[in-house]
């Protein structure tokens, strides 16, 4: 069996059948860059990071492109407010987008694009839709019409007869039906424009992110991905202007991720518990943020407070405390025969990455992934000790890095190296030891704590760790 995953379109879980054997085309929405991104956001990118990075596990190629939208109505109010250009802001918070997302693990995608870079292709789309009558122009505002596009609410699963009627149209809004969504408006005063054969003007949302990915990855791609919030309108807005202008599948597998909640409410600025990554981590090391947001299956609801995250930090240094008693061991491990329990461990440890294959197959299933490595560390934890054979705690290390590596958790070594002052305030605190000096002892560790070390007293002498 391959890996599973839970289609929005089908509502049920399909086997992965790409449309190039060992490649994968991805299309993940991005952020628009008026402000920095909010936690719920980064919930959305380090899930699909996650997918892609799995893919790459099981030996696929991976082309994974993650758009800018640069310029809206969030964009152009903001940047009035701020007495700079759309394209200054644009610039900022990219900029800002990337020193979060470096941060958190996310891999680069494989093509960053702007909307406004992408115009011309734009609005040749566009023009293609008109040509083929789906759209229609009024005074410089292009509309698509959802009534000529007979599928339209098939991803949401709602009749148009419905969203019509739970629908409302502006004042001064001129379009035919309700439902129908701009393709182009029109300038005005105070606001960006480009050069079109509607006058001048800028792209509507949704037209931006079918551009891009058909641009990139063809005109049906393998996966398109996204929080649920944007099923509807913006992804059935994609999929009804995508197909009717190609008349083929726009993305094979829909993939969505569930809301984050705070403190068990739905985040809001009204509610006054909005927060944005940049917050979170000057509070949280990164990778804790990161077991976090995996500690849970990507289409459940995730429930965000500072107790949940200091219990993601206990569970991540419980992980952390296996690996440097490996790390610890493999300094005096000797190279040496097997014992049959022994052998049967060095077996045994293999059968974790099966399991760990066979949650992550399916459909991503991270939670209990991690279950899985924290099985292994406890058998580990539970069968190794001193006289273990070198090539044993070898092979347990490394699985516990491999496992961890597609989740971009447990990569970092807890031993390093250290400079010579801390050696010396080790050395420091043996010597106080021995002449029974404990209060010495005492000051001296506190004053390694305070430089990030950390010491354990053992049977087998002192060991460190970097806290």
């Amino acid at each position: 069996m391959g890996i599973k995953i839970y289609n929005t379109m089908t509502r049920s879980k399909e086997e992965f059948v790409p449309l190039k054997p060992g490649e994968v085309s991805m299309y993940v929405c991005g952020p628009t860059v008026y402000n920095y991104i909010h936690i719920g956001n980064a919930r959305t990118f380090i899930s699909f990071d996650t997918i892609r990075k799995y893919f790459e596990y099981r030996g696929y190629k991976v082309n994974y492109i993650q758009n800018f939208t640069d310029i809206d109505d969030k964009m152009i109010k903001r940047a009035n407010e701020d007495g700079i250009s759309v394209k200054e802001l644009g610039d900022k918070f990219i900029g800002e987008y990337f020193k979060d997302a470096d941060a958190l693990g996310l891999k680069r995608a494989t093509v960053h694009p702007r909307a406004t870079e992408l115009i011309d292709d734009i609005i040749d789309f566009i023009k293609d839709l008109e040509n083929k009558g789906y759209a229609y122009n009024i005074n410089g505002d292009v509309y698509f019409d959802t009534t000529k596009f007979k599928d339209y609410g098939k991803l949401s699963n709602q009749r148009i007869d419905d969203l019509e009627a739970g629908a409302r149209i502006d004042i001064n809004e001129t379009k035919h039906n309700p439902m129908d969504f701009a393709l182009w408006k029109g300038q005005k005063p105070g606001e960006p424009g480009w050069e079109s054969p509607w006058g001048v003007g800028r792209p509507g949302w949704h037209i931006e992110c079918s551009v891009m990915a058909t641009k990139f990855l063809g005109e049906t791609i393998d996966i398109h991905g996204g929080g649920s919030d944007l099923i509807f309108p913006h992804h059935e807005n994609e999929v009804a202007q995508s197909e009717a202008r190609s008349g083929k599948p726009f993305a094979r597998y829909w993939m969505h991720t569930a809301f984050l909640n705070i403190n068990n409410q739905k985040m809001s600025k009204s509610l006054n518990n909005f927060f944005t990554t940049r917050e979170v981590l000057q509070k949280y090391d990164p990778e804790v943020i990161r077991f976090f947001m995996l500690s849970g299956h990507y289409r459940t609801p995730l429930n965000f407070s500072p107790d949940l995250l200091e219990q993601a930090k206990s569970g991540l240094e419980r992980f952390y405390n296996s690996i440097h008693n490996l790390e610890y061991l493999l300094k005096g491990a000797k190279d040496k025969d097997m014992s049959d329990t022994e052998r049967e461990l060095y077996d045994r440890i293999d059968t974790y990455e099966d399991k760990f294959i066979e949650a992550m197959d399916d459909d991503f299933n991270t939670a209990d992934a991690i279950s899985v490595i924290f099985d292994l560390v406890k058998d580990v934890n539970t069968n190794l000790n001193a006289d273990s054979p070198k090539v044993l705690v070898q092979k347990a290390l490394k699985k516990i890095r491999d496992l961890g590596k597609p989740l971009t958790l447990l990569q970092k070594s807890t031993m390093g190296k250290l400079d010579d002052e801390v050696q010396k305030l080790i050395e420091k605190r043996q010597e106080a030891r021995k002449e029974k000096n404990w209060a010495l002892a005492d000051k001296v560790r506190d004053e390694l704590k305070a430089k990030g070390i950390e010491l354990q007293d053992t049977p087998q002498g002192v060991k460190w760790r970097k806290i």
